[in-house]
Protein backbone atom coordinates (compact mmCIF):
# COMPACT_ATOMS: atom_id res chain seq x y z
CA UNK A 1 0.00 0.00 0.00
CA UNK A 2 1.29 3.51 -0.81
CA UNK A 3 2.53 5.97 2.02
CA UNK A 4 0.11 8.85 3.20
CA UNK A 5 0.86 11.94 0.99
CA UNK A 6 -0.60 15.31 1.39
CA UNK A 7 -1.86 14.99 -2.34
CA UNK A 8 -5.45 13.97 -2.21
CA UNK A 9 -6.02 10.26 -3.38
CA UNK A 10 -8.32 11.47 -6.03
CA UNK A 11 -5.37 12.79 -7.81
CA UNK A 12 -3.07 10.28 -7.34
CA UNK A 13 -5.68 7.60 -9.20
CA UNK A 14 -6.15 9.59 -11.77
CA UNK A 15 -2.80 10.41 -12.29
CA UNK A 16 -1.76 6.68 -11.94
CA UNK A 17 -4.95 5.45 -14.28
CA UNK A 18 -3.28 8.31 -17.04
CA UNK A 19 -0.07 6.31 -16.60
CA UNK A 20 -1.59 3.13 -17.55
CA UNK A 21 -3.96 4.10 -20.37
CA UNK A 22 -1.57 5.68 -22.55
CA UNK A 23 0.74 2.69 -22.81
CA UNK A 24 -2.62 0.43 -22.73
CA UNK A 25 -3.53 2.29 -26.07
CA UNK A 26 -0.08 2.03 -27.70
CA UNK A 27 -0.44 -1.35 -29.42
CA UNK A 28 -4.02 -0.31 -30.92
CA UNK A 29 -2.71 3.01 -32.32
CA UNK A 30 0.58 1.22 -33.73
CA UNK A 31 -2.27 -1.42 -35.15
CA UNK A 32 -3.90 1.50 -36.87
CA UNK A 33 -1.20 3.11 -38.28
CA UNK A 34 -0.28 -0.13 -39.36
CA UNK A 35 -3.12 -0.60 -41.52
CA UNK A 36 -3.57 2.84 -42.63
CA UNK A 37 0.39 2.44 -44.15
CA UNK A 38 -0.96 -0.75 -45.81
CA UNK A 39 -3.89 0.94 -47.48
CA UNK A 40 -2.03 3.88 -48.69
CA UNK A 41 0.64 1.18 -50.63
CA UNK A 42 -2.67 -0.94 -52.07
CA UNK A 43 -4.14 2.79 -53.23
CA UNK A 44 -0.95 3.88 -55.05
CA UNK A 45 -0.16 -0.04 -56.68
CA UNK A 46 -3.42 0.63 -59.09
CA UNK A 47 -1.87 4.00 -60.83
CA UNK A 48 1.61 2.65 -60.70
CA UNK A 49 0.60 -0.66 -62.49
CA UNK A 50 -1.25 1.39 -64.82
CA UNK A 51 1.43 3.85 -65.67
CA UNK A 52 3.80 0.60 -66.10
CA UNK A 53 1.51 -0.97 -68.42
CA UNK A 54 1.34 1.98 -70.66
CA UNK A 55 4.86 2.30 -70.66
CA UNK A 56 6.15 -1.48 -71.85
CA UNK A 57 2.66 -1.22 -74.48
CA UNK A 58 4.64 2.13 -76.12
CA UNK A 59 7.90 0.53 -75.74
CA UNK A 60 6.26 -3.10 -77.33
CA UNK A 61 4.21 -1.13 -80.21
CA UNK A 62 6.34 -1.98 -83.46
CA UNK A 63 8.02 1.25 -84.93
CA UNK A 64 6.86 2.07 -88.79
CA UNK A 65 9.14 1.70 -91.38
Amino acid sequence: MAYPTAVNNQITDAVTQANVKVPGDAPAMAMGQLFEATNAQQQANAPQQASTTQGVSTLSKPTGG
